[in-house]
């Protein structure tokens, strides 16, 4: 079975999720008990845990890169804390997605063999694993400032809306952008101890960004969903898809600059700031990459583009990460 196969056939003789990634840790390495679970975790398409943290280090590293008499031990703890955080939470955010969308699941070629359609967990059983993975991750948040920790929570009404939006709005791609892009606010005020502007200037920028990507991903199911009537942006924008997609490009590149410029500006310290730019416009760059080889109505390319954004989050993630040491 090769990456984007997606014949529904296929993944249910194995228990293997349609769209996993071939000869993932999770099928050719776990044991098999724990393996339905992990796949209601996504492990075995762990893209997605990426676009959950990349957000977190972008705050964390502006953060430290902003305030560096803060920069230290208390930062290293945050960086790999924030990792461990976004695999469980997205881990039970995406249970809470499976555990809702079950009904429709079963409709679509792409999900119907995730392990609660294809009958490999039941509701009862993923909804413990979701309370398992939300008490280790609250231990891990308990150890932020109170600020912090209030943010953290404030972000479960967010997880608990976003897979209803869909039934409601065209618009399902902003409350997961809301979602995803919490970390830029919560591990700036982790690292900083206050809020400002540049977190939240952040903070749209990445829903920005999550608006650009998750309507890529959205474009393989567009005809399911349409037959099952579940919105998205991509059936709302269609063949103007390009078009939004830009204009959601120059909002997340001028967004991230803003954040930057607000965040070092009071430094004096060009250098520092050039690098910081230099994040952003690496960011638009690989995004304004991903359009030229956009085909809608490609599955198997808007599948590889999706996974791409994990590449073009760490560019924006490694140039505020260098502009902390000059």
């Amino acid at each position: 079975m090769t990456e984007t196969d997606q014949r529904p056939e296929a993944p249910l003789q194995s228990g293997m999720v349609a769209d996993a990634i071939p000869a993932n840790w999770v099928d050719s390495h776990a044991p098999a008990k724990t393996r339905p679970y992990l796949r209601l975790s996504r492990a075995d398409r762990p893209v997605g845990t990426w676009l959950l943290l990349l957000p977190c280090w972008w705050g964390l590293f502006l953060g430290a890169a902003a305030e560096p008499d803060l920069a230290g031990w208390w930062t290293l703890w945050l960086f790999v804390a924030s990792a461990v955080g976004a695999f469980l939470m997205r881990g039970a955010g995406c249970t809470w997605n499976d555990v809702t969308d079950r009904d429709i699941d079963d409709k679509v070629a792409r999900t119907r063999s995730r392990p609660i359609p294809s009958g490999q967990v039941t509701v009862r059983q993923a909804l413990v694993w979701m309370g398992a993975q939300m008490a280790i991750a609250a231990l891990i948040l308990f150890t932020f400032n109170w600020l912090s920790i209030g943010l953290g929570l404030l972000s479960l009404g967010l997880v608990a809306i976003y897979p209803f939006a869909k039934r409601f709005t065209w618009w399902p791609q902003i409350f997961l952008g809301l979602a995803f892009n919490w970390g830029a606010v919560l591990l700036w005020t982790a690292q900083t101890g206050a809020l400002g502007l540049p977190p939240v200037f952040l903070y749209l920028a990445g829903i920005c960004w999550t608006l650009f990507y998750d309507t890529i991903y959205a474009h393989q199911d567009r005809e399911d969903d349409a037959l099952i009537g579940v919105k998205s942006t991509a059936r709302l924008f269609g063949d103007q898809t390009e078009t939004w997609l830009r204009g959601f490009l120059v909002a997340a590149v001028v967004l991230m600059s803003l954040a930057i410029i607000y965040a070092l500006a009071p430094l004096a310290d060009p250098l520092k700031m050039s690098l910081g730019l230099a994040g952003a416009w690496a960011l638009g760059l690989h995004m304004n990459w991903q359009l030229s080889k956009l085909d809608i109505d490609d599955t198997e390319k808007c599948l590889r583009l999706f996974r791409s954004n994990r590449d073009a989050g760490l560019l924006a993630a490694l140039f505020l990460a260098i502009a902390i040491f000059v």
